[in-house]
């Protein structure tokens, strides 16, 4: 039996040096001080002491891990490297595994949750662009140079944005290529500044306490779904990105502590962020909570809670109410705040910066962790949703 368990491998984090787990028999969890978590197993073979890399967590959990050690383990009993069978079956599945075959797998596997319209842009762009150029080359063979010969196709009919978005999604592809051992490099990589620079788009947004004022009022005489609605009123409260809004999960919903604790895998800065609840805003959640509480997302879609209100649900009821794509937008919330906070409450910059999850650094040159400034910023939320309210007023 071994000695880890699925909660102490889930919970684990990362620290100053790389850490070893080990689950007996040779079969150890690897924490690299960058928070990637990998299977390896230990072994002698031939009088030498070598190590099988068995996958990578959570795509291989402890119960498959210690299967997977286990055939290892009797491979070795019998007199067979399992190194040598590994590497003999990853020649083997690179000599079949195309581009788009591969691409087809992640897509099934790694994009189920996502929105039907984010699924549908990424399959267009794939089926259009990307698969008619490399589709048809062992994923292991893309170059670089063949890569960008299909972003400069992209490119020459004007489409920039859509150019730097297939390298993205090219690039989620060679890394989970890379990790099921189809390849061993993202090509993409190599093209970092070979594409035109985007335009870059600010979001619409009211900035003067006039304007907000004329806004909030105008959110509260909205008459849509109350899902829709509750979103709609809690955004300002926020003002964090809305996506992440629009996924929010009741278990993510610190109630002892009146916070929302959002996990490192839906924040676009990969790290934990903490969200301190204003009084406002929990009574608002507890609202939510009487119509949607028994199910996932604290704003789940009308087809079913199985996923979240659509992406452009907020932005509908937007216009609803009378505001332009071109005056307001979702995540025009986040500038708000971040203009009355500082120039009209007078919050300390990096107190706003830290609560909007942008990537804020010590004076020497460290990222600050989750709980920095917490007090402060729990007091600035509260600041901010009393405004809003006097605003109302």
């Amino acid at each position: 039996m071994g000695k880890l368990t699925a909660t102490a491998v889930k919970q684990t984090k990362a620290s100053s040096k790389n850490a070893k787990l080990s689950d007996g028999g040779g079969l150890y969890l690897l924490v690299t001080k960058g928070g990637g978590k990998y299977w390896r197993y230990d072994y002698r073979f031939a009088g030498k002491r070598k190590t099988l890399a068995i996958g990578t967590y959570p795509d291989v959990t402890l119960l498959n891990a210690r299967k997977r050690h286990q055939s290892a383990r009797e491979d070795v009993a019998n007199d067979l490297d399992p190194s040598a069978a590994k590497k003999a079956e990853s020649n083997q599945a690179q000599a079949v595994a195309t581009f788009q075959y591969v691409g087809e797998e992640w897509f099934a596997q790694k994009m189920a949750d996502k929105s039907d319209n984010y699924k549908k842009r990424a399959s267009s762009l794939l089926i259009k662009d990307i698969y008619p150029v490399i589709g048809a080359l062992p994923i292991c063979n893309v170059t670089p140079l063949k890569l960008l010969e299909a972003f400069k196709k992209i490119e020459q009919r004007g489409a920039i944005e859509m150019a730097h978005r297939a390298k993205q999604l090219t690039s989620l592809i060679f890394r989970y290529a890379i990790i099921t051992g189809r390849t061993q490099n993202d090509p993409s990589a190599a093209l970092n500044g070979a594409l035109k620079s985007r335009t870059k788009k600010h979001h619409a947004a009211v900035t003067s306490p006039k304007e907000l004022k004329n806004l909030l009022i105008a959110i509260d005489n909205y008459h849509g779904t109350a899902v829709v609605r509750y979103a709609l009123q809690i955004s300002p409260l926020l003002f964090q990105r809305p996506g992440e809004i629009r996924h929010m999960e009741w278990e993510e919903v610190n109630w002892s502590e009146k916070r929302w604790e959002i996990p490192e895998s839906k924040m676009k800065m990969r790290s934990e962020h903490i969200v301190p609840l204003s009084k406002q805003t929990l009574s608002i959640l507890r609202d939510v909570e009487m119509i949607t509480g028994g199910g996932r997302y604290v704003f789940p879609s009308a087809r079913g809670g199985s996923r979240p209100i659509s992406e452009n649900a907020v932005r509908t009821a937007l216009r609803t109410i009378g505001y332009s794509n071109e005056e307001m937008t979702p995540h025009g919330f986040r500038a708000t705040a971040r203009t009355i906070l500082d120039e009209v409450l007078n919050f300390r910059v990096d107190y706003i910066e830290h609560q909007l999850a942008h990537a804020v650094k010590d004076p020497t040159g460290r990222a600050y962790n989750r709980t920095s400034f917490l007090p402060q910023r729990k007091k600035m939320m509260q600041k901010w949703a009393d405004y809003l309210d006097q605003l109302r007023k």
